[in-house]
């Protein structure tokens, strides 16, 4: 979808849009005429967080229009008026924030490869010195959702490959892939483990852009492009959205969309496990052992905690380049939903500066994080009889902080890294944000990023 279809810079022929709270309603010191006054009260709008009150002219047409923000919320206010406004151009009449015309566009946006949508937009005239951030904010919200939505018949291994040397192309970056056996070449045995019985060959993807003197900073996300849990298989019910497995890895295209577009002074490294996790004859099997990148052995107790396995492998190849700071993305548990809700992003890390830094980000990009811990007493959970660790356990709590365990096994000791285990997905529509894909802990990071190297 085109982020510049919901904003633009010319003011000719816009409405007025008038944001007003119930605590300003009552405020004797806000300008508000008694015609005004008399038509809140005939139509009971009140200011609460939903409601609205249109004013026409002696043509019938839309002169203003009034939109509740209940507790002075203007984002969520934006959100909803994206909504309930019919089709115009619009102008806020008070400062717009960033986040409140970013939530402008979520609330409107739609997939519609498959489903061809004729609702006319709602465009939102906004200041000329925020108009291109703004549209390269909003698109990468956009392609986030955009490639969590599509389906794994038009979005496995290859076509994710695709997508990132596109990427790379219109960038200027280098773009390099590792494909099925090539895997085992380079030494990267779970990436091809996980991935090697699925009709499409498992990649490992690699951009990077930006001067090589800059500050090195590497994303990964997890790409497992459909997940049947394996042999371990998933019920009917736990598979049904397994498209949004490759969630992790639409984050990291979308923050290096923005990164590039925006041309943050850093030397941009994405890396991207991409596979299948499919049955077949040589899929992996529970009680199998692999030996990983970093000479470590993991017994497989569960063919459906794979996510950890292929990011392992990358960790250790991103730790192996020294990063200024390293950022990884996944889908990884559903025990992080369990602590933390489908709305907010769970995040583990193994710098303190660095959390406290991500969470203040979070409160000014509106973006809720939350910081679990890397609780070391866990570890036992992970221990193996007959590998140096297991890749997961059937201890039934703490499940997102043992996946995160694991990972950080991979991690050396000098490397700053945060760890995002996220849910990627809107289970019901809301404003701002439809059902399906959903970027998490993207803007909090593009906060952060900016605060310390933009």
């Amino acid at each position: 979808m085109n982020a510049e279809l919901f904003f633009t810079i010319n003011r000719v022929n816009s409405v007025p849009l008038y944001l007003l709270s119930p605590k300003q309603l009552q405020d004797k010191n806000v300008t508000l005429t008694p015609v005004e006054r008399n038509y809140f009260v005939q139509t009971q709008f009140n200011g609460a967080i939903g409601e609205y009150c249109f004013f026409h002219n002696s043509e019938g047409l839309l002169e203003k229009v009034y939109i509740g923000t209940g507790n002075e919320n203007q984002i969520l206010a934006m959100a909803h008026a994206a909504l309930l406004l019919p089709a115009n151009h619009y102008q806020l009449q008070e400062t717009c924030s960033e986040e409140a015309a970013l939530y402008w566009a979520l609330a409107q946006y739609r997939f519609d490869q498959y489903k061809k949508d004729s609702t006319s937009p709602r465009v939102l005239v906004v200041e000329s010195q925020m108009f291109s951030e703004l549209i390269d904010l909003t698109q990468a919200h956009f392609l986030v959702r955009d490639l969590i939505n599509q389906p794994a018949s038009d979005m496995g291994p290859k076509e994710m490959a695709n997508r990132v040397a596109a990427l790379a192309a219109e960038n200027c970056a280098q773009f390099k892939q590792w494909i099925g056996d090539e895997l085992l070449q380079a030494n990267f045995p779970a990436i091809h483990a996980v991935g090697r019985a699925a009709q499409q060959e498992p990649r490992l993807l690699s951009l990077i852009w930006g001067d090589e003197n800059n500050p090195r900073i590497t994303l990964i996300g997890k790409g497992v492009c459909f997940d049947t849990g394996g042999l371990n298989l998933k019920s009917p019910y736990g598979m049904r959205i397994m498209k949004k497995d490759m969630g992790g890895a639409a984050h990291v295209i979308g923050l290096a969309h923005w990164i590039m577009k925006r041309n943050v002074p850093i030397r941009l490294h994405v890396l991207i496990p991409v596979v299948e996790n499919a049955i077949g004859p040589n899929a992996l099997r529970p009680g199998d052992v692999l030996t990983m990148r970093n000479g470590l052995t993991v017994e497989i107790d569960n063919t459906d905690a794979e996510g950890r396995l292929i990011l392992a492998d990358v960790l250790v190849k991103a730790c192996e380049e020294e990063p200024e700071l390293l950022i990884d993305f996944a889908t990884l548990s559903s025990s992080a939903r369990v602590s933390v809700g489908t709305e907010m992003s769970a995040f583990f890390t193994n710098n303190e500066s660095l959390a406290a830094g991500i969470i203040d980000a979070s409160y000014k990009a509106a973006d809720p994080v939350w910081r679990l811990p890397l609780f070391a007493a866990y570890e036992k959970f992970l221990r193996s009889s007959l590998a140096d660790m297991s890749n997961c356990s059937d201890y039934p709590y703490a499940g997102a902080i043992i996946a995160a365990l694991f990972l950080k096994s991979y991690i050396t000791k000098t490397t700053p890294w945060v760890h995002f285990d996220i849910m990627a997905w809107s289970e019901q529509s809301t404003p701002g944000k439809p059902e399906g894909g959903e970027a998490m802990g993207l803007r909090a990071v593009m906060e952060y990023l900016l605060r310390v190297y933009g």
